[in-house]
């Protein structure tokens, strides 16, 4: 009976605390997010103006789109009452787990499926994953958002995944008998795929190309990733891969490129394919790095019209021919790097049509430790473009061969989309 009054007492306090907390942003998850900004009062602060703002004439109530505590107070006491009067396993609730559920459920309720709860314990795996260091199997997922369907979209080299037989295009069907269709990215990710340094986690894919479901045992272990790698490729020309935007990856794609201009570098490919995205500062230091000074980087805009500019002003530039390789992948931070060099011409874009997220989420830490994300701004290009729901749209199309698709390892030779954008980088002039 205790842990029934303490879960029935978190759930109230947690109804209010997700209602009128303050909140300061410091992260999110896969896609574009935001660290260190403080958004009280215009974004998700609790002050008069913001509470105003969200207030009409109509009745509160269900369907109502307002929120009336008191009324969900009386219907949760209500629940509470049955619970405790008919339901067969209440000696099995476990209060954290419960309580959590709760929170997780007024999420949903935003209907919004970039929006999530996460405890303690979650909120620090992924801040550990955003420092480019976790415990997991060595593989990038991809979720649509309209099927909640989770997808292997990249395979690294050596990694646990790749020793396991897991391939690029794998759907997650099953981790450990659960099935995983529904399931929000990053709770997959950090509650079912990672895990202690050299446990075993089992997980049962599906090959759409075979109908197959194949079922895989991977041994966890840490991994360490380098977000940015790179290469000189034949008559002068530099390859630079972005896997996605860590807090190490603004670091890592400049010393690249300073060292292969040390190796002679005259012109610039980077390749932005499966990138799903990730820090908003990242992206902001990358494509400032690359663009002249004034120049507009993004422009991101909240819920209240205002506005804020990122605009280029690190005294860097790289004046050199370049080329995007992207694909229907590259997403949210990956094509706010897209659009600021093509909306300057700095570069010329190969590929697929883009992933289409011109929106950025905020992880906004709660007083116990725990955070919730919320979907706080819509960004634009340089010119303007809104890319939310529609991408960026190549210069040069190409899509991908049927059988480098599904190579967790592409060969060079076997890269269509990279053999193509050699061919134009060769023909834009300086």
């Amino acid at each position: 009976m205790d842990n029934r009054n303490k879960f029935w007492k978190g759930v109230m306090v947690g109804v209010l605390v997700t209602a009128f907390t303050c909140f300061v942003t410091v992260g999110a998850s896969t896609a574009i997010y935001m660290f260190g900004q403080d958004v009280m009062g215009n974004q998700a602060g609790a002050g008069p103006g913001r509470e105003e703002a969200g207030r009409n004439a109509s009745p509160a109530g269900e369907g109502s789109g307002e929120l009336d505590l008191e009324r969900i107070s009386e219907k949760l006491s209500q629940i509470e009452d049955l619970v405790d009067e008919l339901y067969l396993f209440e000696d099995q609730i476990e209060p954290d787990k419960g309580e959590a559920g709760v929170y997780q459920g007024f999420i949903y309720g935003l209907n919004d499926p970039y929006a999530a709860y996460y405890t303690p314990e979650e909120l620090a795996s992924f801040m550990d994953e955003t420092k480019g260091t976790y415990c997991g199997i060595g593989a990038m997922v991809s979720q649509d958002v309209r099927t909640q369907i989770s997808t292997i979209v990249r395979v690294f080299e050596g990694s646990p995944a790749e020793e396991a037989g897991i391939l690029p295009g794998d759907v997650i069907y099953k981790v450990d008998g659960e099935l995983m269709a529904g399931v929000d990215l990053t709770l997959l990710v950090n509650n079912y795929v990672k895990g202690e340094e050299g446990s075993q986690v089992a997980i049962t894919v599906y090959r759409e190309d075979t109908g197959e479901y194949v079922d895989l045992t991977v041994t966890r272990r840490f991994i360490d990733v380098q977000t940015v790698s790179g290469k000189m490729l034949e008559d002068g020309i530099g390859y630079v891969s972005v896997i996605e935007f860590d807090e190490v990856t603004a670091k890592q794609f400049k010393d690249k490129i300073e060292d292969l201009r040390g190796q002679g570098m005259e012109r610039l490919i980077i390749d932005l394919r499966d990138n799903p995205g990730g820090e908003l500062n990242t992206v902001v230091s990358m494509a400032d790095y690359l663009i002249g000074d004034g120049g507009r980087i993004l422009t991101i805009s909240d819920k209240y019209g205002n506005e804020e500019i990122y605009k280029a002003e690190d005294g860097h530039s790289l004046d050199i021919p370049m080329v995007v390789l992207v694909n229907e992948n590259s997403a949210s931070a990956s094509e706010v790097l897209t659009g600021a060099l093509k909306d300057y011409d700095a570069a010329t874009v190969v590929g697929t049509q883009t992933f289409g997220k011109g929106i950025v989420q905020s992880l906004i830490p709660l007083s116990d430790g725990s955070a919730v994300k919320l979907t706080t701004s819509h960004y634009y290009t340089p010119g303007g473009l809104d890319i939310h729901g529609k991408g960026i749209s190549p210069d040069v199309e190409v899509e991908l061969g049927d059988e480098a698709r599904r190579m967790a390892v592409l060969p060079q030779e076997l890269d269509n989309q990279l053999q193509k954008g050699i061919e134009v980088i060769k023909d834009i002039r300086e």
